[in-house]
């Protein structure tokens, strides 16, 4: 039996050819610069301001930039503003990171709202990538 019980169809995201430069070790910063759509390399850079501790706002701005590349991406390949979007396939993971930096960012800024909002976001579109996440 099926988790989908709403009967949503799960959104697969295309292949996104950032991730093969971030596997290379490309720098984050020239890598969201030959790909601004990619939620995957602004999730990247907010995941790299979070671990600086000092740099909350930075990540909020890229996170956040992240998940409206996200949505669009979402929206093309047929998401509906609901259903799964799961962990599994290695293409969501950018937005599935992209809205956990967002949440984390928002509680270092102390923005509880839309903590709250992101976390149960992430839970609701891929429980596994919540639990993966640490959120």
């Amino acid at each position: 039996m099926s988790d989908n019980l709403l009967g949503i169809p799960e959104t697969r995201l295309a292949v996104d050819p950032a991730a093969e430069k971030l596997d290379a070790g490309v720098d984050p910063v020239q890598v969201a610069a030959a790909y601004p759509a990619s939620s995957l390399a602004w999730a990247v850079l907010a995941e790299d301001a979070l671990a600086d501790g000092d740099r909350d706002v930075e990540a909020y701005a890229y996170a956040r930039t992240g998940y409206h590349r996200a949505l669009d991406s979402l929206r093309k390949s047929g998401w509906r503003g609901q259903g799964p979007v799961p962990w599994s396939h290695e293409p969501n993971r950018g937005f599935l990171r992209a809205l956990a930096a967002l949440a984390r960012a928002a509680r270092a800024i102390g923005e509880s709202d839309e903590e709250a909002r992101c976390t149960q976001f992430l839970r609701d579109s891929s429980a596994e990538g919540a639990r993966e996440l640490g959120l």
